[in-house]
Parts: structure tokens; sequence; C-alpha cells
């Protein structure tokens, strides 16, 4: 069920994608975006950086800014900044439950709670990398919930730098493409087939990794 939800999502993603570049394609400037990215020099990736790790910790949806570090950075660079910024505010996030709010934190995830530390002390960093493969959590909730287990710091921070990489290009290349369709860009067919398969690969992935790992995802119980 999850795996079918995550699929309709992306597909939704894509569409709304396409639908935003083919809307505001005559009213942006492309060039003039770039040259004020370009303008700004490294304070434009480093406020990016700072935006997404504040938007992280308050549990603002990250998609919106995903996209926008795509169309701002580029596929490659947009990635580095992308995750950079997802990273930190999941460290703060983390670093907030561990040592400043774990009641707080305790009483959102309920019930949740024992299955994360039941899966951290069965597997360790390994289910903190399946978990960031794997959406069986709210990513913003979770990296506050990950805080109250005895996971080691930086295997979180390493798991969560490594694993969420896959999705991040995904979605980066995807605002990367739009703005390519917006600014009338060369190789809009083979841009938009790549940004095609990225995101089945991200669809896909979640049974792939269920059926690799050793053990079945209901092996952390509730109660």
């Amino acid at each position: 069920m999850k795996a079918n939800m995550m699929r309709v999502v992306v597909l939704l993603v894509l569409l709304a994608g396409i639908s935003a570049a083919v809307m505001l394609r005559d009213q942006l400037d492309i060039v003039e975006l770039q040259r004020w990215i370009s303008e700004a020099g490294v304070a434009a990736p480093l406020l990016f950086m700072l935006i997404y790790a504040v938007a992280t910790v308050f549990f603002l949806p990250g998609s919106v800014l995903t996209f926008a570090g795509g169309a701002l950075f580029g596929p490659v660079m947009g990635t580095f900044y992308n995750l950079t910024g997802a990273t930190l505010g999941a460290v703060l996030a983390f670093l907030v439950a561990r040592y400043l709010a774990s009641d707080w934190v305790a009483n959102k995830t309920g019930g949740r709670m024992k299955q994360l530390i039941n899966g951290v002390e069965s597997e360790g960093w390994r289910f903190v990398a399946f978990v960031r493969l794997v959406p069986l959590f709210p990513f913003n909730l979770l990296n506050y919930a990950l805080g109250l287990t005895k996971i080691r710091f930086t295997h979180y921070l390493v798991a969560t730098y490594v694993c969420m990489l896959p999705a991040s290009f995904a979605y980066t290349y995807l605002g990367y493409a739009g703005r390519e369709a917006i600014g009338g860009g060369e190789g809009l067919l083979q841009k938009g087939l790549l940004a095609l398969a990225l995101l089945a690969v991200v669809a896909f992935l979640p049974g792939l990794v269920g059926r690799l790992r050793k053990k079945p995802k209901n092996a952390y119980p509730m109660d």
C-alpha cells in the first residue's frame, strides 16, 4: 500500500511540475535568474542551505525547496545544496530532541517511538539507512524521533546524508528539467525522459529495499 501511494505521489509531483513549467514559461526570465545567482556568489547557496535547514526544523515541506534548488543551481550543485541543507536540518532536529525537547518529541511520536527504538537497537545505522530510503515515517518527525534512540550521532549523520541522495538527486533534477522547459533549453525531450526515469527509480526503490532486507518490515512491533 505504501509503495503504491509513493508511486501516486511521484506521478502527481511530475504532473504538477510539468503544469507549472507550461504556465510559467512566459513569465520567468531564466537568464536574469541565473545572472542574479551568479552575482550573489557564495551567499546564494549558503542562504539557500540555511533556509532549507530552518524549514526542516520547523516541519515545513522540503519538496518545493528541492525543486527550487534544482532550478537555481542545476542538477549537480543543486543536489549538493539540497542534500546538505536537508541534512543540516535533520541534524539540528536530532540534537534538539536528544538534548532539549525529549518529552515533547516522545508525545509527538506516540506508539511509533517503540518501533524506532526496536529497529535501532536491532540494526543500528542500517535501520536509519532503511527508513531514509523507504518513507515509512514523515521525514521531519523522523529527524526528531531518532534523537531519542541510542543511535550514535556520526552513524545518524552519515546514514542520513548518503541514503537521502537518490531521492534528492531525482527531485533536484526534476526542478532543473522544469527550469529548462520554462527557458526553452536544448534537449528537453531527453531531460524529460531522464527525469521520468529517476522518478520511477525513486518510486520503486522502497519495494526493492524491502525485499532485499534480511528482516521483514513488520519485524519491529508497535506494542
